[in-house]
């Protein structure tokens, strides 16, 4: 089950989601940049399922309820994760026929409908055009998480209705002490010598 303590090495971002699922202070667009395999898109599912979870005390999600349940199965009709058949480009197409067709439709079972688009700085000129138009007048029940790994592509048109954070490098101790805990829930003996090693060669990035 995913919860906001697992969020490490972004304690500025981790906090700020949390208060905004706990205060009901959520914003329509968050834009979140940083290097591949930093956990951006493991903070949207997270930041996701919270929000639709409807037995969540704080700010974690139950894990259990039936919203969790889909959400952690990747099957929730709410999260909508943008999909692109072309690998390297994210069409007006994509944007229009996944969001802008969609986004008038009222959330089936949640609170929220919620647009996560992973890789946003494919997007061609036509595709932001058609995502601003969105942003510039959202309903009131959609919010937008835009994760990217170069946010110099992304027009200020778009920054500058977003949240905005960045990433930065996770540290060797903190991947480290990560590694520690979680080979004690598993039960598994490893020299700290060789954690150090693992975490080196992670080289800021907690996935890798």
């Amino acid at each position: 089950m995913r919860r906001f303590e697992d969020i490490v090495g972004q304690e500025q971002l981790r906090d700020h989601l949390e208060n905004a699922v706990k205060l009901g202070k959520v914003s329509h667009a968050y834009l979140i940049n940083g290097e591949r395999s930093s956990g951006k898109e493991f903070i949207a599912k997270i930041f996701a399922q919270a929000l639709q979870c409807e037995n969540r005390q704080g700010a974690d999600p139950c894990g259990e309820c039936h919203s969790c349940v889909q959400a952690e199965s990747g099957n929730h009709p709410d999260i909508i994760f943008l999909t692109h058949e072309k690998p390297n480009v994210i069409s007006v197409e994509d944007i229009r026929t996944q969001i802008n067709g969609d986004m008038a439709i009222k959330p089936y079972s949640g609170k929220w409908k919620i647009y996560i688009v992973n890789e946003a700085e494919k997007m061609t000129v036509q595709a932001q055009n058609a995502l601003l138009k969105t942003l510039e007048e959202p309903p009131s029940y959609v919010i937008f998480i835009l994760a990217t790994t170069e946010a110099h592509k992304i027009p200020i048109t778009i920054l500058s209705r977003c949240q905005r954070y960045d990433f930065h490098r996770i540290s060797i101790d903190t991947i480290a002490a990560r590694l520690s805990e979680l080979l004690k829930v598993e039960g598994v003996e490893a020299e700290e010598k060789a954690i150090r090693y693992v975490a080196k060669a992670g080289d800021g990035s907690m996935r890798d």
